[in-house]
């Protein structure tokens, strides 16, 4: 089992803010090197696209002691706040292997949920990882029909490296797959769980 430093331990998560925008510079390298390790494709964000979502509250940042930058992720809305998505999900390497991506992709969750308590949230994505966490959140696996059909989102995937597939099929698929949570159709049962889970884990119990 892997020994938790009490660095990580004390990992902070929080809503961002203006105070956090000078860290946009050093989540983008993240996330572009988290792309180029993984071998698959993770669309690019520009510094000045992750500034904006942090500014307007649209962001989960973690900070771990001395304000050490150890993770990231973002809101998206589409279709006039039908349809939201969290992207951008990140975690530093240092920081990685204690369930840091489950409490921020929580948080964004949570986030989400509080803006926009009637859209459907929604991602796309290759990770194992992400895949197991939106299914503890209570995200069902869609095809890419059922998620929005704003052009503006699929550009967004045109500096992914697998972005040929996804024309060649029409946008009817590609290697991600696509997440969907509806709250018409889910109760809050899951993310009570994932919160009693996590004050367990806080208190030691």
């Amino acid at each position: 089992m892997k020994k938790i430093s009490e660095e990580q331990l004390s990992v902070e998560v929080i809503v961002a803010s203006d105070e956090h925008a000078e860290y946009a510079a050093k989540i983008c390298r993240l996330i572009e090197e988290a792309a180029a390790a993984r071998g698959t494709g993770i669309a690019k964000r520009s510094v000045d696209y992750i500034k904006s979502k942090i500014t307007e509250g649209k962001a989960v940042i973690a900070f771990g002691p001395g304000n050490k930058l150890a993770g990231f992720c973002y809101i998206e809305t589409w279709e006039h706040g039908k349809y939201v998505a969290n992207s951008g999900l990140i975690v530093a390497p240092e920081f990685r292997g204690i369930g840091l991506s489950m409490r921020i992709k929580k948080a964004a969750f949570d986030l989400s949920r509080k803006k926009f308590p009637e859209a459907k949230i929604f991602g796309i994505t290759t990770s194992p990882a992400v895949l197991k966490i939106n299914n503890r959140l209570g995200y069902r696996p869609v095809g890419f029909l059922e998620l929005t059909q704003d052009e503006l989102f699929w550009n967004g995937c045109k500096s992914c490296r697998n972005y040929d597939i996804l024309v060649r099929t029409n946008r009817h698929f590609c290697l991600c797959t696509g997440m969907l949570y509806d709250p018409k159709e889910k109760i809050e049962s899951k993310a009570l769980e994932i919160d009693h889970e996590e004050k367990k884990r806080s208190t030691g119990l």
